[in-house]
């Protein structure tokens, strides 16, 4: 009896994270550069993570994946590695700026507690101020730690793509190291990660790390799956722009390349409120903004101030960021209102004839489970599209997409829309999230079994929309042996 997919794709991602450590050789950064690595969605928080391998020897680290922050960092407490080295801080404060943390930048290794090797007590070196972007206020904050060198290791990709070649290290890794002795830095993250992994626009990010240790393109594709289960995982690329095979019902090979669709990114000059500590003054945000001009339900437009679609020069506010900190996507208030109501209608006209029922928080819109029909790509429900900078260019939610099952022991079973009022203006906290900025926010749910790639070389963002359309999901990308 064959050995199913997901379950082969899996044993195949640990092996080469755990085991092929030993079986193969590091080859010279100019043979591979496509790096991989598995995406996970976390069950009890509905959040993704990213595994990659840390430290010397190399260990497997899972971390929470977030789009926006701008430094990877992890718990320090128990941390062992013989490749590990503090960064010194000399010139003043000028090369801690440079490096992109900010902040006081320097500090005495002796205050901040730091992991193995020791330091010397006179020998300033650079600090930094590790944040959880879920959380809000103070408590998002970390007690102050280190920024830190070790060794980063991936696989490549080979075979044109479609399997896993010999692992990659890249020895000057750099992150931040916190504690969680005395804050809440992990709370509402996944219980078995250890840190962040920072994917988002900024120099220390992982994908522009790899870009210049690799001499590759500052680009990263990210296909995130809607299962929990262990068995599967989606995928990370780093450094290429394809092909990205998936595996069809008949095993034929799809590159998902050629379905992503293009849009630019849009650059926010203004970090400030990025952080709860605001001291990245006078440099752009490291978060990731798309230009949409408009919602559409069932092919009807959503009615929208568009003020709060652009993006304001001199405040920072406005806009649509893609972010993977809130698990689904939050609009404000005003926009919530007018959506969640053309949807309602739309939803209680035929073909669907759907009426609502009390909804369970945090949702504002639920159905009766029973009463929605199910289909390839989720339930049937209106279209939602976010068409974005040209009427052609449209990113369609489906209902895989846009609705989300609740049940429950008592008897509970529902459907609900999975958009959330994200308050006015943005400042309303929503699943412990405070967002001045931003009155559009696309989160996880709406990412699931997409294909998203961010083309910083480029300054674009590619999207497939809903892999269910063409009956794949991110489960199904064909990284096997041959």
């Amino acid at each position: 009896m064959s050995l199913p997919f997901s379950k082969f794709l899996l044993l195949l991602l640990h092996v080469f994270f755990s085991c092929s450590l030993f079986l193969f050789p590091i080859p010279t950064h100019e043979t591979e550069t496509a790096l991989v690595a598995p995406i996970f969605k976390d069950k009890s928080t509905n959040l993704f993570t990213l595994s990659v391998n840390l430290k010397t020897p190399l260990q497997r680290t899972n971390l929470y994946l977030d789009l926006g922050f701008s430094f990877s960092w992890l718990l320090c407490d128990t941390y062992n590695s013989s490749s590990f080295s503090e960064i010194p801080c000399t010139q003043e404060n000028s090369l801690c700026l440079n490096v992109g943390f900010g902040g006081l930048s320097c500090g005495n290794c002796v205050i901040f507690s730091p992991p193995k090797p020791s330091c010397i007590e006179q020998n300033l070196v650079c600090d930094s101020f590790p944040e959880n972007p879920v959380q809000n206020g103070l408590k998002a904050i970390g007690k102050g730690g280190l920024a830190v060198i070790d060794t980063l290791a991936l696989p490549t990709t080979a075979n044109d793509g479609s399997a896993l070649g010999s692992l990659v290290r890249i020895t000057n890794f750099t992150f931040a190291c916190t504690s969680d002795n005395s804050t809440n830095v992990m709370k509402g993250l996944p219980k078995h990660i250890t840190g962040l992994a920072s994917l988002a626009r900024s120099n220390l990010s992982i994908p522009n790390q790899i870009s210049s240790a690799l001499s590759t393109p500052n680009i990263v594709s990210l296909c995130f799956p809607s299962s929990t289960k262990v068995n599967g995982p989606g995928l990370a690329f780093f450094g290429t722009t394809g092909p990205y095979y998936a595996l069809s019902s008949s095993n034929s090979k799809i590159d998902l390349s050629e379905l992503l669709v293009y849009t630019p990114l849009i650059v926010n000059p203004v970090a400030f409120g990025d952080t709860v500590i605001n001291y990245r003054t006078g440099t752009p945000s490291s978060h990731h903004f798309i230009g949409l001009t408009s919602i559409h339900v069932n092919g009807k437009p959503v009615p929208v101030n568009s003020t709060l679609l652009a993006i304001d020069q001199e405040s920072g506010l406005g806009g649509t960021e893609i972010s993977t900190a809130t698990p689904y996507t939050r609009l404000e208030s005003t926009i919530f209102k007018a959506f969640a109501e053309l949807f309602e209608k739309e939803a209680a006209s035929p073909p669907f004839n759907l009426k609502v029922t009390s909804p369970v928080r945090p949702f504002n819109v639920c159905y009766p489970a029973g009463d929605l029909t199910l289909t390839p790509e989720g339930p049937s429900v209106p279209i939602v599209d976010f068409v974005l900078h040209a009427k052609d260019v449209v990113w369609r939610i489906v209902g895989a997409n846009s609705m989300v099952r609740i049940q429950n022991k008592k008897g509970v079973d529902l459907w609900c829309l999975g958009f959330l009022d994200g308050g006015v203006n943005g400042d309303a906290v929503v699943n412990g999230k405070n967002d001045q900025k931003t009155p559009i926010v696309i989160g996880g749910k709406q990412l699931e079994d997409n294909l998203i790639q961010f083309d910083i070389e480029s300054n674009r963002f590619g999207f497939t929309s809903s892999l269910l359309s063409h009956s794949l999901s991110c489960t199904n990308l064909a990284i096997h042996s041959k």
